[in-house]
Order: structure tokens, then sequence, then C-alpha cells
């Protein structure tokens, strides 16, 4: 259950214990009262029917528009009022938990309006008395109390209401940046992967159709591991722990464009590259490489790195490249939230990716 509802439900609660505490108490002082018979039974009418009707906003809550809780918080806010009059102005605590009512169901502005509204009439009251009994303080520390009791009811209640809310937005937004998440990672562990699978089966059927039976295997070998390593990547990234290591994509993508037939002329180490970019580095190379074997037609591929940026260049035509669902913008979204920028577009003989994160070397 929500925790406002819960909140809701143990007020209900209070309502009903409260209802059955001063119910029984009015009606015995109203029997001793020196009241005529009619009187007598029009109050008890009154007082057991507000005690009654006490509940009613908070058990059809769901039920009425906004207009009829405010009209039916209204009456039992009058109603309240007049039991008061009827009774003495020493039962004003009546009006506490139908005001604190109004902060649960009504909007802030209208719960407000409606509590100053009936604290306005007390007032009223109190001092009207206070003036006839000749103990103004006695009374107006009373009426202070009860409005400090009703501000104190209004504020808790909309603070509980705002923290459900934004729970309820921090829960939204978060499965949303997860579902975000999840999906760039999954284009750029599947879209190298398959990618990579579909160059080194073509090859492995080249071979075979040659006759090298040893050098196809050895492909098929590697398309075995390829698709393993695919799946630990999912998992991983499903779990949310997949962390993607330069070094290794280096030796990835040396792989890969070998068996597309491309010559590559990558560096031999990474340790040039400051360590908390290697991963989003990574990233890099792996979304660059992909476009390089699905698109660019090229024939050689260089990359190149620095202490805070990495460079990757085909002499292909870049066709393809950049265009919307290609990968790039989740790796603008990534190279962004190290602190960087992504530029990708053609250069003259080719195409070229660059991601730089502060100042380059």
């Amino acid at each position: 259950m929500h925790r406002s509802e819960r909140a809701v439900r143990r007020w209900l609660l209070i309502g009903l214990a409260f209802a059955a505490w001063f119910v029984p108490t009015l009606v015995a002082d109203l029997l001793e009262a020196d009241l005529t018979r009619g009187e007598r039974v029009a109050a008890v009418a009154l007082v057991v029917g507000y005690g009654v009707a006490l509940p009613a906003p908070l058990l059809a809550r769901r039920r009425l528009t906004e207009g009829r809780q405010a009209l039916l918080v209204g009456v039992l806010v009058a109603w309240g009022l007049l039991v008061i009059a009827v009774t003495g102005l020493d039962s004003a605590a009546l009006l506490v938990h139908v005001l604190g009512t109004a902060s649960f169901v009504l909007p802030a502005r209208l719960a407000l309006t409606m509590n100053g509204t009936a604290a306005a009439a007390l007032v009223a009251g109190l001092l009207w008395r206070a003036a006839g009994s000749g103990q103004p303080v006695h009374l107006v520390a009373a009426l202070g109390s009860l409005v400090v009791g009703f501000a104190a009811v209004v504020r808790l209640v909309r603070t509980r209401r705002e923290l459900a809310r934004a729970r309820v937005e921090i829960a939204a937004l978060a499965a949303a940046e997860e579902r975000h998440r999840l999906g760039r990672d999954l284009h750029d562990i599947l879209g190298h992967s398959l990618t990579t699978v579909t160059v080194k089966a073509g090859l492995a059927r080249r071979l075979l159709e040659r006759g090298e039976v040893e050098r196809a295997l050895g492909e098929v070998g590697e398309l075995e591991s390829l698709a393993r390593q695919a799946l630990g990547d999912v998992r991983a990234t499903v779990g949310g722990y997949r962390e993607v290591a330069l070094a290794g994509e280096l030796v990835a993508a040396r792989s890969a464009l070998r068996a597309a037939g491309i010559e590559a002329d990558l560096p031999s180490a990474v340790d040039n590259v400051a360590p908390e970019l290697q991963g989003v580095f990574g990233y890099v190379l792996r979304e660059a490489v992909t476009n390089v074997l699905r698109h660019s037609a090229a024939t050689s591929c260089s990359v190149r790195l620095g202490d805070r940026w990495i460079e990757v260049v085909d002499d292909g035509r870049g066709a393809g490249a950049g265009q919307p669902g290609s990968g790039l913008v989740g790796l603008r979204e990534r190279v962004a939230e190290a602190g960087g920028a992504l530029e990708a577009g053609p250069v003259e003989g080719g195409y070229r990716v660059r991601a730089e994160v502060g100042g380059a070397e």
C-alpha cells in the first residue's frame, strides 16, 4: 500500500476513534442540560449525525469530483460550527479532524481557505465569549492552540503529499533512465558483436569456398568465442555491472578489421590514456569500428590515442555513418557524461570520429 494511502487510512481511524469519544460525551452532557424535550432531541440528533458523517469525505474521496468534495467538507465544517454553537465553545476541538480531512482531500489553496474561514468563525465566537466572561487570556490561548493545530495538520499533510508525488516522479525518472541505459548498452554490445560475427562468418564462407578448411575452422572457433562473449556482455549489461576496457576493444577491433580485409593501424598500448577515460574511449572505439565495418567500404582504418582524446579515421565513403539510429547519438551522450564532446563527419578522403574530454595533450 502506498504511504499516502496508509496516511489517509490512519487519519480515518483517528476520526472514527474521535467520534466514538466525543459523541457519547456530548450526548451525556446534553441529556443533563436544562433544555426542553424538543431542544434535547434536536441537539442529540445534531451531535450524533455529525459523528456519523465525520468520516464521509475520506470514505468517498475516490468517487467524488473536486467540487463535490469541497461541498461535502464545507457542509461538515458548517455542521461542526453549529454543533459548537449548541454545545459551547469548549467543544471547538470538534473541528480539528474535519479540517485535517480537508487537507487530505482538497487542493492546498481551497483547504487553507476552509481552515481560515472556520478559524475566523471561532475567533469571533471566542472573542464574543471572552468579552462576556472576563477571561480573555484563557480563551485567546485556547484559540491560539486550535489555530496552530490546524496549521500544523495542513502543513504536515501537504508535505506528505508532496513527498509522495516526488517519490513517484523519482521512481519514474529512474525507470526511464535505466531503460535508456539498457537500450544504449545493448545497442553498443549487440551492434558491434553481430557486425563482427557477420564479417567473420563471411570470411569463413569464403575460406571454405577456396578450400582453406583449417583457416575457416579457426574463424568458426572465433565466431563461437564472440557469441559466448556477446551473451556474457548482455547478461552483465542487464545486471548493470558491465565495464568496457579500451585495451580489450583494441584487440577486438584489430581482429574484426582483419576479418573484413581492412588494414588496421592501431596503437599497441593504451598507457598514455587517462585511466578514468579508458572506459568511455572503449565505447567510442567500439562504435567507430562498427560503423567502419557496416558503412564505410574502407580499405584502411587508423586509431590515434591521446591523454584525453581518441580519433578513428577511415578512408571509406562514410555512407550512412552518423545518421539517426547509427549509435552516435548514444555515444555523444556517453562522452558528454564524461564532460567531453564527440565530433563525427566526413573528412577529405574518408570519415573521422573524434572524442575529446577536457584539453587535448
